[in-house]
């Protein structure tokens, strides 16, 4: 399974609604992600450009896109962001082949 950062910001009514009926958005999230074969590895609130910050374990980036579809398509965000994450051992295996790649830069 494969690791993802989720952003979000609601839209101002959504956050209306959520100031005038404070409710744990956390159930909700996690309930989706677990239908969709996936885990919840942690949800934050956050202030700046997102206003929920999550991480997830989806099985396949199909389940990732469904995942983001779903939660878009809800009407409750004016954006929403889906990252793929590597482990470090990810990482490092990425960049052993990028060095087997002979890409050679404009010159």
């Amino acid at each position: 399974m494969g690791y993802y950062l989720v952003q979000a910001a609601y839209t101002a009514e959504a956050a209306a609604d959520l100031v005038k009926h404070p409710q744990n958005r956390r159930e909700a999230v996690q309930k989706a992600v677990e239908k969709l074969g996936g885990n919840l590895e942690g949800f934050w609130f956050a202030f700046g450009d997102y206003d929920v910050v999550l991480v997830c374990q989806m099985p396949d980036n199909v389940s990732a896109a469904a995942f983001s579809m779903a939660v878009s398509a809800g009407g409750a965000l004016r954006a929403a962001k889906t990252t793929p994450l590597l482990t470090a051992e990810e990482g490092i295996e990425a960049m052993k082949k990028a060095g087997k790649s002979r890409y050679e830069p404009p010159q």
